[in-house]
């Protein structure tokens, strides 16, 4: 019973890890390459990092080690989400370092135009509305950028929702203490009606 479950558990996860790259595929093709920030090459590309990623939450990994273990010991992980030759928990978390910024950004742009194409779109006798809002999410210390107030880090995301098809349209990131007035013309397009707090 017990070796039937985590077969099942294996299947369910090589199927979910399957559909939801699926749409990432033509994106990857397109993606500006990663580019290593010291002298040693990296040992990830940057499909391999969104891989571990979505490996990462599927499996619901409590840290980058449990990850960087699972990616040694389990068969799928190794087969299909590792790199080839497997990867070092040193260069794991080399490569992660660089987040891979640029590559991200390049993904959820083509996926927010591939969702807008195919989603319905509902209230449309209301016309385009756009709910745009700033929050701020925690950053460690070593995100210099993200300044906020002594001995905490914060950056803030300035997000522009698609009320009509339930998807977010654009994004951008700021120091936490960054003011959310001038993220509102770039978050709104002309035609579009913005819906937002007083603030």
């Amino acid at each position: 019973m017990v070796r039937t479950i985590a077969r099942l558990g294996k299947q369910l996860t090589a199927r979910s890890f399957g559909r939801l790259l699926k749409p990432l595929r033509k994106l990857l093709e397109t993606a500006p390459p990663l580019i290593a920030g010291g002298d040693r090459p990296l040992q990830m590309t940057f499909q391999d990092q969104l891989n571990a990623l979505i490996y990462f939450h599927l499996e619901e990994h409590e840290s980058g080690r449990h990850l960087v273990q699972s990616l040694e010991e389990n068969d799928f992980a190794r087969d299909v989400v590792a790199p080839q030759g497997g990867i070092q928990k040193s260069s794991f978390f080399e490569i992660l370092s660089t987040r891979g910024l640029e590559q991200l950004v390049h993904v959820y742009d083509g996926l927010m135009v591939e969702a807008t194409q195919v989603l319905p779109k509902g209230h449309a006798h209301l016309g385009d509305l756009r709910a745009i809002d700033g929050s701020l999410i925690d950053a460690v210390l070593s995100m210099e950028w993200a300044e906020y107030r002594d001995g905490s880090k914060k950056a803030k995301v300035h997000l522009g929702f698609d009320i009509n098809r339930g998807v977010p349209s654009r994004i951008f990131l700021s120091e936490g203490k960054a003011d959310e007035r001038p993220f509102v013309s770039p978050l709104l397009e002309p035609g579009q009606t913005g819906v937002m707090d007083r603030y």
